[in-house]
């Protein structure tokens, strides 16, 4: 069995994939206060409840909170007792990172282009919707050739509570209608049907600049949320991209 683990700024995934399949999924808050053994003991437990502790023997880290990577590396290793590969663009993928500076980029990003450029009809651009939702894109020569970065929608929805006086909390959910008749109605109106124009116009202008239409693929938490309000439907919704391209990393490297 094959540890996987997506670091990210607000949210860390662990899986646990044998023989191609993702056998179970586990979310933690993101935090840099927590020591090696915090993490391994935490993770160990929580694989340990479905019978996963003793079978474990490999282990692959995405990380773009730079703090926690050596962290949960040493405690896979000591509490699981194997090495973890570390996604960065030095290791072996199916694209060429083909950007001003590869050092740069997010590992989740080059796990999502290494999976795209795997698995779909390039070109193509994975939309994850995260902290950020980034715009990852691939060209039909298997190159990562660059993207997009903007404030995902818990960013936005707390900056609207944290910057006006009287705008609520938001939690994000399907918004009833585009002209709202209340506040929490009409945050969410701004915040996930903006994101659904939003991303229609960028795909359309990455479209435009390639010249060619693309692969359009999500994946996040909130990505099923989105697409039910965009003109331009999705050609693909995976939320378990990261980690599904997590292991076959794992297995290009091993």
């Amino acid at each position: 069995m094959i540890l996987v683990a997506d670091i990210g700024n607000t949210t860390t995934t662990i899986g646990v994939y044998d023989c191609d399949k993702l056998l179970g999924k586990w979310s933690l808050t993101t935090d840099t206060k927590r020591s090696e053994d915090e993490y391994g003991i935490l993770i160990y437990n929580i694989i340990k409840h479905d019978n996963f502790e003793k079978n474990i023997t490999g282990a692959i880290i995405s990380s773009v909170v730079v703090q926690l990577t050596e962290r949960i590396e040493q405690a896979f290793e000591k509490y699981f007792n194997v090495k973890s590969i570390i996604v960065s663009h030095k290791i072996k993928t199916n694209v060429k990172i083909n950007i001003k500076n590869p050092q740069e980029l997010g590992a989740d990003r080059i796990v999502n282009a290494n999976y795209a450029a795997k698995f779909y009809k390039l070109p193509a651009i994975v939309v994850d919707f995260g902290t950020a939702t980034s715009f990852d894109v691939i060209n039909e020569k298997s190159e990562f050739i660059g993207g997009i970065i903007a404030a995902g929608m818990k960013i936005q929805a707390g900056a609207l509570s944290e910057f006006t006086s009287k705008l609520p909390k938001l939690r994000i959910e399907s918004s009833k209608c585009v002209i709202a008749d209340n506040t929490i109605d009409a945050m969410l109106s701004g915040v996930v049907r903006g994101q659904a124009a939003m991303i229609d116009g960028l795909i359309a202008a990455c479209e435009k600049e390639l010249g060619q239409k693309v692969t359009a693929i999500a994946t996040g938490g909130y990505c099923s949320t989105v697409a039910q309000y965009m003109t331009r439907p999705f050609d693909a919704i995976n939320e378990n991209l990261v980690l599904d391209g997590l292991y076959e990393l794992w297995k290009l490297n091993r």
